[in-house]
C-alpha cells in the first residue's frame, strides 16, 4: 500500500476533524497516513516523497486558510506530479441547490488558479455551526449569517452539516488513484 500525505488548514475544527476521519480510512485500506496541520508542517515534509496527497482547507470570509495556500503555492509541482485531491469545507456547502453552492466553488477554483496545483478530485464539504464555542460576538454574527441563508439559529445547540458518506466515496475515488490500489468493495 502506499504512503499518503493529509494537510490541512482549519479554523473552528471541522476541517480537522474530517482531515482525521479521511485519515482513518485510508488507514482502514491499508495505507500508511500521516496527517499535518499545513500551519506547522514538520521543516522536513516534502509531498512529493508521498505516492498521494490530500488538501483541505475551510472557507472563512471569503477564502481559504492563507497558510494553506502557501503550502499549496510553496508544494504544487510536487502536488502536479502524484495523485491528489483537495477538499475545501463551508457553510455554503451544505446549501442542497448547486446554484447556491457556486459561491464556494468559484472560491475553490479562484484557489486551484492562483496556486498552479491540478488536483485529480476536488470536494466542497459541508461544515458545522459550533455556537457552543463560539464567544458571544461571533455567536450573534453566525446566528446572523445562518438566519439570512434560512439556516439553523438555535444557538443553545451546534449543528453539524458534514455528509460522511459523501466524504466515504471521496476517498475511496481518491484511494483508486493509487498506486496498487486496493479493490473496492
Amino acid at each position: 500500500m502506499g504512503r499518503v500525505l493529509v494537510a490541512f488548514g482549519s479554523s473552528e475544527g471541522q476541517t480537522a476533524t474530517i482531515a482525521e476521519r479521511i485519515g482513518d480510512a485510508l488507514e482502514d485500506t491499508g495505507h500508511d497516513v500521516v496527517v499535518v496541520h499545513a500551519k506547522h508542517p514538520p521543516a522536513e515534509l516534502d509531498p512529493g516523497r508521498y505516492d498521494g496527497v490530500i488538501v483541505g482547507a475551510s472557507i472563512h470570509m471569503g477564502s481559504h486558510q492563507s497558510y494553506v495556500e502557501s503550502f499549496v503555492d510553496t508544494h504544487s509541482e510536487a502536488l502536479n506530479r502524484v495523485p491528489s485531491a483537495f477538499f475545501s469545507v463551508s457553510l455554503t456547502a451544505a446549501h442542497p441547490d448547486p446554484d447556491d453552492r457556486e459561491p464556494a466553488q468559484a472560491i475553490v477554483d479562484a484557489f486551484l488558479e492562483e496556486t498552479g496545483w491540478e488536483p485529480d478530485t476536488t470536494l466542497l464539504v459541508a461544515g458545522a455551526l459550533k455556537y457552543s464555542e463560539y464567544g458571544l460576538l461571533k455567536r450573534v454574527v453566525m446566528r446572523r449569517i445562518a438566519g439570512k441563508a434560512g439556516g439553523d439559529t438555535d444557538t443553545a445547540r451546534d449543528y453539524e452539516y458534514t455528509d460522511w458518506d459523501e466524504l466515504e466515496a471521496f476517498v475511496d475515488a481518491f484511494t483508486a488513484l493509487l498506486p496498487d490500489a486496493p479493490e473496492q468493495s
